[in-house]
């Protein structure tokens, strides 16, 4: 399961609305290969295909894609709007670490605790 704060139900409703987007979109949240840690996160403004979970939320729907069950099940879904930050965040307790910049992570493994790496800081991130 997944869960999502009120506020970024709030900030989804407002983007489906500034996008015109059509009747029964969501935000799709899944995971594909890249990023700086292994696996990137990505986020889109999509509809339901066959094999999603979908949580429905105060009026609006974020859209779990099929293939990223596993890397997504436990997540947080939040809306953070800061000085020097803005937008959704994934927080993940199925990463064994996560890249400075928050968008890409690497998947833990059990009975394995990954090693400091220093590509991982944030430094290199784009």
């Amino acid at each position: 399961m997944i869960t999502v704060t009120d506020k970024a139900a709030e900030e989804l409703i407002a983007l489906l609305k500034a996008k015109d987007a059509p009747e029964g979109s969501g935000l799709r949240l899944g995971v594909e290969r890249g990023g700086c840690a292994g696996l990137a996160y990505t986020m889109r403004v999509g509809v339901v295909e066959e094999g999603d979970e979908v949580i429905d939320l105060a009026g609006t729907r974020f859209i779990v894609a099929a293939d990223s069950f596993d890397f997504l099940r436990g997540c947080s879904v939040e809306f953070t709007d800061s000085l020097s930050d803005r937008g959704f965040k994934i927080f993940n307790p199925n990463a064994a670490r996560s890249c400075g910049c928050g968008t890409s992570f690497e998947p833990s493994e059990e009975g394995k605790k990954p090693e400091y790496d220093p590509a991982l800081d944030g430094t290199q991130c784009k």
